[in-house]
């Protein structure tokens, strides 16, 4: 029997021989679509390529793609586990042309695999055609040799496939196959088409017209091919079974369930297994694209499936979580063909661990609750609405699982109460709001976060998305437009571009419409929404227009690096200073960044030369950056450091790097990194590229602050710095390796130099030898020297003071630099005077003449400075008058 894995490996196998393709699955969060809440089905990747608006290397292309449908208007989740065939996730083969094969190819393809490839008996298989569409009725017969009667052909839009209101559009084939007279059911287009014995397995749409606003079409000029077939429903048939969740991959789940809450496979619990093994792939599926549980948009469908499968194992008698532990089933089963899964595992045990028990605490509780309020009103009457928002509000019971839980006993909720509760609640919020002192101009991002939800960010797997325009701003007022040059916030529903946070900075890059360009030059955000700070460069932009954004990669490249460089400092710091190491304030930007943290002393250089080598050596390591979401408090217990300026809720993102010697991979413990983080960050170490320290210095009392380089910053820094070397090198003509010896020699050379000079000033000051000098004047019984000095600076005046009170042996003077600046003072009292006479009395008396203020020293030395040299002879005269008192 072949495995759902060999099912898919052979339908692959075939196009890829037939010229095709293989092309990966995207991911299940469209970023081609903003309309899609999840990837549906496999041509959603090429929707720019059917549309002429993007171009491959390719014009051929098959794929597996993995689909949910558990969200907007493709919602198949409340009959997961009651029927057959539906699911929240499962995988589309398809192959796929792009103006190259057409009809006559499309359907011997598909031919040839079912009844050669598959071994499919040729009786069994029937076909409808658009009713219209003489061509693929036609190839049918000289391909399949299939008669009139099993060539069906439907008049309803069945069997005619449109993008939308206008574009591509054009005829379907489907085919399908007779399980035989003993189950019930009749062929498509009759009236008893909804029974199972006709089964619907491929589905090849003829992208063959361009629709228009006016209801008209023409031919297309390149027409392509999109095809479809569940590999679930494919897998069923093959292994002879009707039921999908009998294959062999859905069944080793639903064993895999039974196993862990020990309840038998078959037995009343089988819906509740079924429900775990479909519920077990979407989440996985999700949590590995990077969709986290939220109470909002993709995440709170995410969350919403997860709580259903924990209900579902509750029900089965379940305590413990159980969803985490299927994890590494699912992996087994699916991870060779999806390698997403194997890199995501831990994420998605962690997430799925932490969900389950944040629920379970509630799911009891909630479920007494309910049933309290049942008994309140009549059997079989609907809950009303405020008791369903109480369990919602109050209780946290959300209004999916109150439903989920009423629809098994054959009960509704009053929706609509449920609704007004809720807007009396938000109508209270805003006016809460309202008086809590936020600045004027943000009402509106309050208001469009109450009206549209908050911003999702795709920005952790992707640099480039569509979205919606949700709203234009400017001046803190909404505006439909915006022309060419004009300032603007612009708001979407999705993003991936980073809102200023945590030390990172906001991303910038390009939002584009099919009407104009808006440069985003910041992005920030409040209340959940995010604002995309720009200008309009091109054309014109519009409320409600699709829109197509980019962040500039470059630039989000050297802030990831910048941001990750920055965990492996704390570290590094937290290793080389001591554990009181902790984060102040921190900076992410695109060309360095800076981190502030507590220690009270400046880093000696042994200490900044061991950070910087420690910080090189886990980003040669090239490991993993790898993120987890748990609690804070599990996150804490386990080592994590909480970075300055994040507000955490109850789920946290831990990010880790780097493993420490000898504690082998993944070793609980042994990771060197581990911090508290929601920013954007590298895949591996490696992708740093290099880290260089510039030093630090004083932030604040208690706060060191260092800055660093990383990448291709770094490298510049390097070059910069040889390229000074080799400058200073040529001028010293000397070789590069001997330029330090060179520097110092030329260093001690100068300061000799400068001692003479400095000797043979003085002396020149002093009269030019040992014999000479001025004269002293005798005063009150105490000889002055006084004398103006050219050619001397103010520091050279304490030395002669000495020289001079050594001539005169007893004596008092006073020396005045002319600087031809400021003048500088100086007085000097031999030891045997400082009794009667202070030279600090002479140098204040001085210096006011000169203009000056205060000075100060020793009762034998000090010394002031002037503004005015023009006085010299009138501070000597002060100075004389001081001893004449």
């Amino acid at each position: 029997m072949a495995s759902l894995n060999d099912i898919r490996s052979t339908f692959l196998d075939f196009f890829e021989k037939n010229g095709h393709r293989v092309v990966e699955s995207s991911p299940l969060v469209p970023r081609n679509d903003p309309t899609l809440m999840f990837t549906n089905s496999g041509m959603v990747q090429f929707k720019n390529l059917f549309t002429g608006t993007e171009h491959r290397d390719y014009t051929r292309a098959t794929t597996s793609q993995k689909c949910v449908r558990a969200g907007g208007k493709h919602n198949d989740l409340d009959n997961v586990g009651y029927t057959a065939r539906h699911h929240t996730f499962f995988e589309m083969l398809g192959n796929f042309s792009f103006g190259d094969y057409f009809k006559d190819q499309a359907i011997p393809f598909a031919w040839e695999l079912l009844t050669k490839g598959f071994d499919l008996d040729p009786k069994r298989l029937l076909v409808t055609v658009y009713h219209t569409d003489d061509e693929a009725a036609q190839i049918w017969k000289k391909v399949a040799g299939l008669p009139e009667e099993r060539i069906i052909r439907i008049p309803t839009n069945d069997n005619f496939w449109m993008m939308g209101p206008t574009g591509p559009c054009g005829p379907c084939t489907e085919i399908f196959y007779d399980h035989g007279d003993k189950i019930w059911g009749g062929p498509p287009g009759s009236a008893e088409e909804d029974g199972d014995r006709f089964i619907e397995i491929w589905n090849n749409v003829f992208m063959q017209y361009e629709q228009f606003e006016d209801g008209s079409r023409r031919e297309l000029d390149k027409k392509s091919i999109d095809t479809g077939m569940g590999l679930e429903r494919i897998g069923a048939l093959l292994q002879g079974k009707h039921d999908n969740y009998d294959t062999d991959l859905m069944r080793s789940l639903i064993e895999a369930s039974a196993n862990v809450t020990h309840a038998d496979p078959d037995g009343p619990g089988k819906v509740h297994h079924r429900v775990i093994a479909d519920h077990l792939r979407s989440t996985s599926f999700l949590i590995a694209d990077g969709v986290m549980p939220s109470n909002e948009g993709r995440g709170y469908v995410l969350r919403r499936i997860l709580r259903r499968a924990a209900r579902h194992a509750h029900m089965l008698g379940a305590q413990d979580p159980v969803m985490y532990r299927l994890v590494p089933a699912l992996v087994r089963q699916m991870g060779a063909a999806y390698p997403e899964l194997v890199r995501a595992q831990s994420l998605i045990e962690e997430t799925l661990k932490l969900e389950e028990t944040k629920f379970g605490q509630t799911l009891d509780r909630g479920l007494k609750l309910l049933d309290d309020e049942l008994a309140k009103i009549p059997e079989g009457a609907d809950l009303p609405g405020a008791a369903a928002f109480r369990l919602y509000d109050t209780y946290g019971f959300p209004l999916d699982l109150t439903q989920d839980a009423l629809r098994e006993m054959g009960r509704n909720v009053d929706v609509a109460g449920f609704d007004a509760a809720m807007d009396e609640q938000r109508a209270k919020a805003r006016a809460s709001w309202a008086g809590s002192g936020e600045a004027k101009d943000a009402k509106i991002w309050f208001e469009l976060a109450e009206a549209n939800g908050p911003t999702e960010f795709l920005g952790y797997e992707t640099e480039s998305a569509e979205g919606v325009i949700q709203a234009l701003v400017r001046d803190g007022a909404g505006i439909g437009a915006a022309q060419t040059g004009e300032a603007v916030q612009v708001v979407v529903n999705q993003t991936p571009f980073y809102a200023e946070s945590g030390g990172q900075v906001g991303d910038t890059g390009w939002i584009r419409t099919d009407t104009g360009l808006v440069e985003v030059t910041d992005t920030r955000k409040s209340a959940g929404v995010f604002l995309h700070i720009g200008t309009v460069t091109e054309g014109a932009v519009a409320k409600g227009q699709p829109a197509k954004l980019e962040v500039g990669h470059a630039r989000r490249r050297a802030i990831r690096a910048n941001h990750s460089a920055t965990h492996l400092l704390h570290e590094a710091l937290r290793g080389a200073l001591g554990a009181h190491v902790a984060q102040k304030g921190s900076l992410n930007a695109p060309d360095r960044l800076r981190f502030d943290f507590s220690h009270s002393q400046a880093l000696t250089p042994a200490e900044l030369a061991q950070v910087e080598a420690e910080v090189n050596e886990y980003v040669r390591q090239n490991s993993p950056v790898e993120t987890r979401i748990m609690t804070p408090d599990d996150a804490r217990a386990l080592g994590a450091q909480a970075l300055f300026g994040e507000k955490y809720g109850d789920e946290v993102r831990v990010v880790s790097m780097g493993l420490q010697p000898g504690s082998g991979k993944g070793a609980e413990g042994k990771t060197y990194s581990l911090e508290l983080c929601g920013g954007t960050h590298v895949v591996r170490t490696g992708d740093i590229g290099a880290f260089i320290l510039l030093g630090d210095s004083a932030s604040s009392a208690g706060v060191r602050r260092v800055e660093a380089l990383t990448g291709e910053a770094a490298l510049a820094h390097l070059r910069g710095q040889d390229a000074r070397l080799s400058e200073v090198a040529a001028v010293l003509k000397a070789p590069v390796g001997e330029v330090v010896e060179r520097v110092r020699a030329l260093a001690e050379e100068r300061r000799q130099l400068a001692n003479e000079i400095a000797g043979l000033r003085r002396e020149l000051a002093m009269g030019g030898g040992a014999a000479a000098g001025p004269e002293a004047k005798e005063i009150n019984g105490v000889k002055l020297v006084a004398q103006v000095l050219k050619g001397v600076s103010g520091k050279d005046l304490p030395a002669l003071i000495d020289e001079m009170k050594s001539r005169i042996g007893s004596g008092a003077v006073v020396l005045i630099a002319d600087t031809g600046a400021k003048p500088a003072v100086a007085a000097g009292v031999t030891q045997d005077l400082t009794a009667r006479v202070s030279a600090v009395d002479l140098v204040k008396a001085a210096a006011a003449a000169l203009g000056g203020k205060g000075g100060g020293g020793r009762p034998d030395m000090a010394q002031a400075g002037g503004t005015d040299i023009a006085q010299a002879e009138a501070a000597i005269k002060a100075a004389e008058a001081v001893l004449g008192a």
